[in-house]
């Protein structure tokens, strides 16, 4: 008898049976494991959620009693269903970060008003563009519409209509006539960023667009969305930057045009040249390229009003997480980006500036924030 092919093919049954077994036992514990979960509903979060949702019932998305019940004396609410932050029409999603904001190359002008300060910023919303005389004509049209018994014509033409005079006032000998005229109310320049708009202006739409948003979505038994509002200093520098952390220019270092010649931006870029960069007064709000965030004209075209008050010594007294000099005594608001009328040192992602709140100028512009509720997944930015 040939003991050793025995011992062999005992030995294949052996190592064939054993996996078997241990499945066998994984899969009864388990089970057991299962059942045990299933019947308290109490030991896990998985568990709780279930015995909610028998509860819950079928009731519609913004029941108030969705949130909440009880099962056996022990609490069992989950989260309220139905709601997402859905990326709002014409925003991009910029995400946390940290970063050193300040200055980003030599404080050439010796201004001594921005020094450098490491601070973290939360995910936020941002419009990809400037706000347009047509967004921001749809804006003047429901005042006059639906606001004039309640603020007055001489209200809304004075404090939210964009002065259009300010293209003759900001410059001493300058024939701003056919601006002055055209600027706001011809579709020409329907895709250009309006001017002329102060910084109450500019929240005042905020809010406005924020009731636009929000009187939809509650007739459509949507849950309220969070609300349009300016950006922060801190955020708007984060968000020029693009994702490059000591960047000088929100498309990068060092210079302001590529290898071909071309300028990337609307500035000034010599004495007397307004018209190098392809546009004598302000460019399309989608002009130009966008930084790595998809954000047009971040530098150039128009400065644009934070939410900050101006402070020169703002790194020595706000804080390092979402910075934001909220002192309502200051009349002087920060202004960011520099515009088509200035040279390349204001469109510096570092370069800070300001103009008092009720001031409209020609060279001014905004856009909109809103803040994002909760941390996403960071599947946006891949």
């Amino acid at each position: 008898m040939n003991y050793s092919v025995i011992f062999r093919k005992t030995l294949l049954l052996i190592l064939l049976a054993v996996p078997v077994l241990l499945l066998d036992s994984c899969s009864s514990s388990s089970g057991k494991k299962g059942g045990k979960t299933s019947s308290s509903k109490s030991k896990s979060g998985k568990g709780r959620e279930v015995a909610s949702k028998g509860k819950g019932g079928k009731k519609g998305r913004n029941s108030k009693k969705d949130d909440i019940g009880m099962v056996n004396g022990e609490v069992a609410a989950t989260a309220r269903k139905g709601w997402k932050q859905t990326t709002p029409l014409g925003m991009v999603l910029i995400p946390s970060g940290s970063y050193m904001m300040g200055q980003a190359d030599e404080d050439i002008v010796s201004s001594s008003v921005n020094f450098n300060k490491r601070v973290s910023v939360a995910q936020f919303f941002l419009d990809d563009t400037e706000i347009s005389n047509n967004e921001y004509r749809q804006f003047t049209t429901a005042m006059l519409t639906d606001s004039i018994s309640v603020l007055g014509e001489e209200k809304i033409m004075s404090e939210y209509y964009p002065d259009t005079t300010v293209w003759s006032k900001d410059f001493t000998y300058h024939n701003g006539d056919p601006m002055t005229e055209y600027y706001f109310s011809s579709p020409a320049f329907d895709l250009y960023p309006v001017v002329g708009v102060s910084w109450r202006a500019a929240k005042y739409f905020c809010e406005w667009r924020t009731k636009a948003l929000n009187d939809y979505r509650t007739a459509e038994g949507m849950y309220i969305s969070p609300r349009y509002r300016l950006p922060s200093e801190a955020e708007w520098e984060w968000a020029a930057r693009g994702g490059k952390a000591s960047a000088k220019y929100p498309w990068g270092n060092p210079y302001v045009a590529n290898g071909k010649g071309c300028l990337l931006a609307n500035f000034k870029p010599h004495r007397g040249n307004y018209d190098s960069d392809g546009y004598a007064y302000t460019a399309p709000v989608n002009a130009y390229n966008p930084n790595d965030y998809g954000l047009y004209n971040m530098a150039g075209n128009v400065a644009e009003w934070c939410i900050d008050a101006y402070s020169d010594n703002a790194v020595a007294i706000t804080w390092d997480l979402n910075t934001l000099n909220d002192d309502k005594d200051e009349p002087r608001k920060v202004i960011r980006g520099g515009s088509w009328k200035d040279v390349a040192y204001y469109l510096e992602t570092g370069t800070r500036s300001y103009e008092y709140e009720d001031k409209k100028r020609s060279y001014i512009g905004f856009r909109c924030a809103m803040t994002h509720l909760g941390r996403s997944s960071g599947k946006e930015f891949r």
